[in-house]
């Protein structure tokens, strides 16, 4: 059985949530709260030195960091496959989900956001500002890269989910926390996005249909 350590708003563990159910696995989740620095417990730090969400695990192995887990499941589990067998495909692929997750999300993240607040003393109008400027600049990219290319379908790759949607979905959750933040400049985000929501494995992965959830 598979086993995932996560948090209901983590855009990591969503990802790996999303691209699990792709897969069609069962898994049971273990909660680490995030806000109750669960992650920084001795126990977690063992098995994982970085005190982040995900950790997989799987007959006795334990897996973090949530593209390397999912090319794990991808290699493992190979249908249905989440990324294209070309390889200029898959590096396009690729970069588009490591623009989400490479360089977006460690600048948004809760740590980076506990820290820009205390202790560099940031009020929430400040800290909002830098978590908008980060998206926009990752979606002003992401944007062209699918309205200008023809493999860009109903998904960002095609007309079957893959990796990039893995990464997609949970930023754009991000960005919609934010009212301030207009996603009306990014419509082929958006009906990328719409596209996935209609998928059970989307829908299922959301923050809000997790057991830990909390408003």
């Amino acid at each position: 059985m598979l086993k995932l350590h996560g948090y209901f708003r983590s855009s990591a563990a969503f990802r790996a949530r999303i691209a699990l159910n792709l897969k069609g696995l069962a898994y049971e989740q273990a909660f680490i709260h995030l806000r109750k620095n669960e992650q920084r417990a001795q126990g977690y730090l063992a098995r994982n030195p970085q005190g982040l969400v995900p950790l997989l695990e799987e007959d006795g192995l334990e897996l973090i960091q949530s593209l390397a887990i999912i090319e794990y499941l991808d290699e493992t589990h190979p249908q249905p496959p989440l990324l294209p067998e070309n390889a200029a495909d898959k590096a396009r692929v690729r970069a588009i989900s490591q623009i989400i997750a490479c360089d977006i999300h460690p600048l948004d993240n809760l740590r980076v956001l506990r820290y820009l607040a205390k202790p560099l003393g940031h009020d929430e109008k400040e800290v909002e500002e830098w978590f908008i400027h980060w998206i926009r600049l990752g979606f002003e990219a992401i944007e062209p890269m699918l309205a200008q290319d023809k493999r860009c379908g109903r998904f960002c790759h095609g007309d079957d989910p893959g990796l990039a949607d893995i990464c997609l979905v949970p930023q754009v959750f991000n960005a919609k926390r934010y009212p301030s933040f207009d996603l009306k400049p990014y419509p082929v985000i958006g009906r990328v996005f719409e596209n996935c929501m209609q998928l059970e494995a989307f829908t299922r992965a959301r923050p809000e249909q997790q057991p830990d959830f909390e408003k």
